[in-house]
């Protein structure tokens, strides 16, 4: 391919961009009805399931999403026969939303369920719900659980009671303080010129862009990139020419490295598919492999044995470089440093990519590969511009090993964060969270040692004093193994919540944190805070949501934020996920459809749906006693002070408003 051509095609794949919609609706049903013979039938029910998303099987275990039911209500002029069948099995892994092993289907599948008519029937009329409960395999992020209306008829039906007549339903609505059709759950009005929910997937590429940049800086410190650099100033002295013409040269070359890194991961993620990348992220056997690879290659860094690509392959790219000019000599000298610099970077590199194809898009490997291939390539090419800059770097020698061994402590403590998803999928209960937290702290200290000269390996070289830099790494290492000590008592330790087992895995915990009071019921909230004259804040969160989790450990448990809760607010935190039956049904209209509202859960979600027009977890709003907006909503993002922010501005526009 075009040198040029490839530059254009990869770089435009990092202009591709997606838009998040507030109200998510993935999942879409249609069903039929039809008579296999004079008097036996079938009903098939369609998903029609949008791509990185899915719905639950037929029979999960406890504490996890809701699985898919079939819930049959009336039955009139026939028998149902069996249960539903679906057309394809489910797949059936490790999910690491909710840390369990669960079975799930994706794009489409159908459920057949056989009936058979009553003797003496002409017809049939079936009604009922199927409930089920999306999920998103890019971010976790899950819907509510949700019922899907079935009104079948078939023949001449027989005539049934419905469930609620009319008559039925008012008293019911009348029952509860408020409810669906009150005032307060009247559609809600946000401020003009606000944005109700940020989109965080540009915050996702972000951090993928970060990391895969930091990814390529600690790239340049391993001792297989090290020796190119000469190399490279070598071949560029070789090639001396006009400045204008060297500096081309020069910015050809650094490109060409972000192309070969950026193509490495494009063609990785397109022979296996993001999606599917991702689910291996979150696969068992997978975690034990990647956990494997990576203890070695710590083993290989502290020196037992060193890890080679075929020399055949290096020299064949090395000869080429040498005998070709022109553009087809630099791409080649490009490749020579990727080959060469594999057994270094290949930990690096596949972590990266393991954490970028979590976006279940091409767009996340091609951010991080190419902010990968960025770090690395940008000193290459001030070096091929300036081959005078050789001899201002220092020599090869000890230095070198002892980046080799600290890269070998992280590559360690980083292998146990596949060790742990793999642990939580079988249940062996070997690497709880004390356990983990015990293991980081010992690798770091031992890290700290190393740095200091306390702990030598048989190839390190005797220092007889310590840098002014190896004491700041050291002093890092052991301040942060400190820092992780309370974690083996249960404190939250929030800077590395996304790499510990959760907390629930903690046998033995005396963290304890200062709560404040919450309601779970929007209308007894809503009514407190009347009679005590505060703004209301509603956190629409899930048990199974994980990024509220996060959001509670991050954000919640500051001072700052806490402190503002407890003395403005009213807390209502409506669990859309909570199972629990309501004291009688409640019967809505949405959409043009009869719903019928079974679970707290439920009623929360519809109240999420039908006044908030959103339906994602976490939700945050801040209501006046009307039940209004007083500020724009609030969506997953873990900057306290942007939430402090937010919450002020609740307060102040309650103060203006109840002044009026």
């Amino acid at each position: 391919m075009n040198l040029r051509r490839l530059f254009a095609v990869a770089f435009a794949l990092l202009a591709i961009v997606t838009l998040n919609a507030q109200v998510v609706n993935p999942v879409k049903w249609s069903q039929k009805i039809e008579m296999t013979s004079r008097d036996e039938g079938g009903m098939t029910f369609t998903a029609n399931i949008e791509n990185h998303w899915h719905i639950y099987g037929l029979d999960l275990p406890d504490g996890g999403p809701r699985p898919t039911k079939f819930d049959f209500k009336e039955v009139a002029g026939a028998e149902l026969v069996g249960a539903p069948v679906p057309s394809v099995k489910p797949v059936e892994e490790f999910d690491s939303t909710f840390n369990m092993p669960l079975s799930w289907w994706e794009n489409t599948v159908s459920f057949k369920q056989a009936f058979k008519l009553l003797p003496g029937s002409k017809g049939c009329r079936i009604t009922g719900n199927i409930i089920f409960q999306a999920c998103s395999t890019v971010d976790g992020t899950c819907v509510p659980p949700t019922k899907e209306p079935v009104e079948l008829t078939e023949g001449e039906a027989p005539a049934v009671a419905p469930a609620a007549t009319g008559a039925d339903i008012a008293p019911v609505a009348a029952s509860v303080s408020g409810g669906p059709g009150s005032e307060l759950w009247a559609p809600a009005k946000f401020p003009s010129g606000s944005s109700n929910v940020p989109d965080v997937s540009d915050a996702s590429w972000l951090y993928i862009f970060v990391w895969g940049f930091i990814g390529g800086l600690l790239a340049l410190l391993t001792p297989c990139v090290w020796p190119m650099i000469p190399l490279t100033v070598s071949f560029f002295l070789k090639r001396s020419q006009s400045r204008r013409k060297s500096i081309a040269d020069a910015m050809t070359y650094g490109g060409a490295i972000i192309v070969i890194f950026l193509v490495l991961g494009i063609v990785v993620t397109l022979l296996f598919g993001a999606s599917k990348l991702n689910d291996l992220a979150t696969n068992a056997v997978f975690n034990l492999i990647f956990f494997a690879l990576l203890v070695v290659f710590a083993i290989s860094f502290f020196g037992a044995f060193e890890i080679k690509l075929p020399e055949k392959w290096s020299n064949r790219m090395d000869s080429s470089a040498e005998r070709t000019t022109g553009m087809i000599s630099i791409f080649f000298m490009a490749f020579t440093l990727v080959l060469v610099s594999f057994s270094c970077t290949g930990p690096l590199i596949g972590t990266l990519l393991v954490e970028a194809a979590s976006q279940a898009s091409i767009v996340g490997p091609v951010v991080g590969m190419g902010a990968f291939a960025l770090a690395l390539a940008i000193p290459f090419t001030l070096c091929a511009i300036f081959p005078s800059l050789l001899k201002e770097l220092p020599r090869s020698g000890g230095w070198l090993n002892s980046v080799k061994v600290v890269l070998g402590f992280l590559e360690l403590a980083l292998s146990l964060k596949f060790l742990s998803v793999a642990d939580l999928a079988y249940g062996w209960g070997i690497l709880d969270r004390e356990v983990f937290v015990s293991l980081w702290v010992v690798t770091f200290a031992l890290l700290g040692m190393y740095l200091l000269g306390k702990l030598r390996f048989s190839h390190d070289s005797a220092t007889d004093h310590v840098g002014v830099g190896r004491f700041f790494l050291a002093l890092i290492s052991l301040s942060f193994a400190v820092y992780l000590v309370p974690g083996l008592w249960g404190a939250p330790l929030k800077g590395v919540s996304a790499f510990v087992p959760p907390l629930y895995t903690q046998d033995f915990n005396l963290y304890s944190s200062d709560e404040f009071r919450t309601f779970d019921d929007y209308d007894e909230g809503m009514k407190f805070a009347a009679e005590n004259n505060r703004p209301v804040l509603i956190d629409f969160s899930g048990y199974g949501c994980v990024n509220c989790r996060k959001m509670e450990g991050a954000v919640f448990d500051t001072e700052e934020v806490s402190g503002l809760i407890k003395d403005n607010f009213v807390l209502i935190t409506l669990m859309v996920d909570d199972k629990r039956e309501l004291p009688a049904p409640l019967t809505v209209t949405e959409n043009g459809k009869t719903v019928t509202l079974e679970t707290v859960g439920e009623k929360w979600s519809y109240l999420q749906r039908s006044k908030f027009n959103a339906s994602t977890q976490p939700f945050y709003v801040i209501l006046g006693r009307d039940g209004q907006p007083l500020a724009p909503s609030y969506s997953y993002d873990e900057n306290v002070a942007k939430y402090v922010e937010w919450l002020q501005s609740g307060i102040k526009a309650f103060a203006e408003k109840d002044a009026i």
